[in-house]
């Protein structure tokens, strides 16, 4: 099988900063990849790259058999990205901006109209579709961020704290869809900061600090590397620098207490 995402040493850096330090890493279709690592590892960076976000890189990326800089619109075609945090057009309603994508991704009105509304739906959205967004939480225009990324029903699925700003059903629904959607064969690119749902959802986990892969492989494997530990506490022994109880003690102590 050829994998679906390649990269071949990855290398960013902003300035004289290097943020990424030779990221090689194959992904196949189907596989759910948690890709995890602390504030400063270098997952948004690897993220904005593999969605074309950021151009001058070095190395080479290939999705779908595709180089990324000789032809970023297609492989943006072929992909469904859902970041943390997006401006979305307020003065807009969900219906009118996720039209809006359809007809940038090329999909007929009927399919699109229909796509829509059960999506809205199926996230309890249906009362709002015709509302403007600029009343909406975070949480609702959460779910509208979601739809927008499924909506063309990519093939690659990148998926930057997708859960934030859900209620805990949401969070459930986001959950299950990914593995749905991994049993239909997309290959989902999650990175998060929760380490419960990373453990749960991922069929590998890859880590990432300091700009490198230090670990890879599934969960069950990580474990019996790292001493049969949750992916929290294997997180905290690969990345943290001191330890983490010395650490909340200080802070404790900030209040006077010993």
């Amino acid at each position: 099988m050829q994998p679906i995402i390649s990269l071949k040493n990855l290398v960013k850096f902003y300035g004289s900063k290097q943020v990424l330090k030779g990221i090689n890493l194959d992904i196949y279709p189907g596989q759910v990849i948690g890709y995890i690592g602390p504030n400063g590892a270098g997952k948004s960076t690897t993220v904005k790259i593999l969605c074309g976000l950021i151009s001058d890189f070095e190395g080479e990326v290939i999705i779908d058999g595709i180089n990324l800089k000789e032809d970023p619109l297609t492989v943006k075609s072929r992909i469904g990205y859902v970041p943390e945090l997006a401006e979305l057009y307020d003065v807009l309603t969900p219906a009118e901006f996720l039209g809006l994508m359809a007809e940038l991704y090329g999909l007929a009105p009927d399919i699109a109209s229909d796509r829509i509304t059960k999506m809205l739906t199926a996230f309890g959205l249906e009362a709002n579709i015709n509302d403007r967004m600029d009343t909406f939480s975070k949480g609702m225009r959460q779910k509208v961020l979601i739809s927008s990324g499924l909506l063309h029903n990519p093939d690659i699925i990148i998926l930057d704290e997708p859960l934030s700003g859900l209620d805990a059903n949401s969070v459930i629904i986001v959950k299950d869809l990914i593995s749905k959607l991994a049993k239909d064969g997309k290959t989902i690119f999650y990175c998060s900061h929760m380490m419960d749902v990373v453990e749960k959802v991922s069929d590998r986990i890859v880590l990432i600090n300091e700009g490198t892969v230090i670990a890879d492989g599934s969960f069950e494997e990580l474990k019996q590397e790292q001493g049969n530990q949750s992916l929290e506490k294997i997180f905290a022994q690969l990345t943290a620098k001191e330890s983490l109880s010395d650490a909340a003690d200080q802070l404790m102590h900030a209040f006077g207490n010993q």
